[in-house]
């Protein structure tokens, strides 16, 4: 065991432990979640480290030896982070060990980055972990900085990766829905209003109207980026870039952007950006806003495949898992109502996210750990969502175009596509003749010798702009 010292007194560090004092106060203090720090925070916080390290350099405020050390030692912790997020290995999170579900507006993460830093760059030249007279966590790791700089920043360029996989996801959804709009496009079916009765539509039409529901998402999501862009780094506690010289306020969101590749700008207003945060209501409120497009798409399907023999049937979802351990051969429709629970969370985290972004007080928010852990949740799981959606839901849909035809020419409904040809009063007497019969309207139809089904068929293929042999 090696000792480390804080203002608050000494702790015994395992010897092996990259981590260090503040880190372990941190799990010591707040119960554990099971949940991690989402790894794209990780590895923005080591972008943001790596841009501010490169800046007090060149400035002249950090020597070079430790420069250097700093920047292996940053590289390596973010290769470590990419191995995790690709495969799903590696010994991250042994080192990044503080819970997402803590107080004190993020300086718990942020000391974690500050000592892994400092104990892989004392490694790197020879030194054991918890020299920090050598390399010092906060002296030369978190120099120019501040949590409430650091942490914001940090948030804003993992939200920007996960903004445009979500807007990839998205985009797989809105393909696979519209080669069904294509594959459908001839399928006649009743059109339903507050689930009753309704003129005809294609089911084509249908996975149209989902399509472009998707399509208006991924724009307000490509949109939704730029209000991201703007970062407070070199604002420092309170954005007035106090213990940060000048040279470093004014340089070190170039380096950022040149670093991280990404379109980064220094806020207009450092004080403003430090404390309020509206901007992440206001994006997580588009991500909301695409979950609740996917739940209405999901409920959809679930009422078109709903029997399949004693319900709806028009359509067919895939079968993926036995549906019931009492009914053989029932199969339910899993992959949909994952989908549907997945967005009520992101629904839920978006009240949570505005009643926190407006909880902050004076110059911080105390409460950005949850926002940004709840922010960024939101944007993984709809993304695998919607992914998964498109995969193993909607590329195996059939159709049930014999189903669709006989709930279409059971419903009267049908009688006002004929409205326009032969009058209101005309079918309306057919209508109150069916329903006083108790028949299906086609056969009254039939009966009152006004149209064949062929001519019928004609006329709403006409209107809905298809072509029927």
């Amino acid at each position: 065991m090696r000792s480390e010292k804080d203002s608050l007194g000494e702790l015994q560090i395992p010897d092996e432990a990259v981590y260090g004092i503040h880190s372990l106060r941190s799990v010591n203090n707040f119960p554990k979640s099971g949940e991690k720090i989402n790894p794209y925070l990780i590895k923005s916080f080591f972008l943001v480290k790596l841009a501010s390290a490169e800046t007090n350099f060149n400035v002249g405020i950090l020597e070079e030896n430790k420069f250097r050390a700093i920047e292996e030692a940053i590289k390596k912790l973010i290769a470590e982070t990419d191995e995790f997020m690709k495969n799903g290995a590696g010994n991250i999170y042994e080192k990044i060990i503080v819970d997402p579900y803590q107080g004190g507006a993020g300086t718990s993460l942020n000391m974690n980055v500050n000592e892994i830093i400092a104990n892989t760059a004392l490694k790197i030249i020879g030194r054991e972990y918890g020299d920090y007279k050598a390399i010092n966590p906060l002296d030369d790791v978190n120099l120019s900085q501040s949590t409430n700089d650091t942490y914001p920043t940090a948030f804003r360029i993992a939200a920007i990766y996960l903004i445009r996989e979500l807007a990839d996801s998205a985009a797989l959804l809105q393909n696979s829905l519209q080669k069904k709009e294509n594959e459908f496009r001839s399928i006649i079916k009743l059109g339903r209003t507050q689930f009753q009765d309704a003129v005809p539509i294609t089911l084509g039409q249908e996975f149209g109207a989902y399509a472009q529901a998707i399509a208006r998402d991924r724009w307000r999501l490509n949109n939704a980026e730029e209000r991201l862009r703007s970062v407070n780094l070199g604002g420092t506690a309170v954005g007035n870039s106090v213990s940060a010289v000048k040279e470093y306020v004014l340089n070190v969101t170039n380096n950022l952007r040149k670093i991280t590749k990404l379109p980064l700008a220094k806020g207009e207003d450092l004080i403003d950006s430090t404390q309020n945060l509206d901007v992440f209501v206001e994006v997580h409120g588009i991500v909301k806003a695409g979950a609740t497009s996917v739940i209405k798409i999901c409920n959809d399907l679930r009422f078109m495949s709903s029997g399949p023999n004693g319900g709806i049937g028009e359509i067919n979802l895939p079968p993926r898992q036995s549906g019931s351990s009492i009914m053989p051969g029932k199969v339910n429709p899993v992959v949909l109502e994952n989908s549907i629970q997945i967005c009520e969370l992101v629904k839920g985290n978006d009240l949570v996210i505005s009643n926190l972004v407006s909880s902050g007080n004076l110059e911080l928010n105390s409460f950005l750990p949850l926002i940004s852990h709840l922010f960024l949740k939101s944007l993984t799981f709809l993304r695998d969502s919607d992914s998964n959606l498109a995969k193993n839901c909607i590329e195996g849909i059939t159709a049930n175009p014999e189903r669709c035809m006989q709930n279409l020419i059971n419903s009267s409904a049908i009688a006002a596509s004929l409205i326009t040809t032969f009058g209101y009063e005309t079918i309306q007497d057919i209508v109150k003749y069916s329903s006083e019969n108790k028949m299906p309207f086609m056969e009254a139809l039939k009966k009152s010798k006004l149209i064949d089904e062929k001519e019928l068929f004609k006329i709403i293929s006409k209107i809905l702009g298809i072509d029927i042999e």
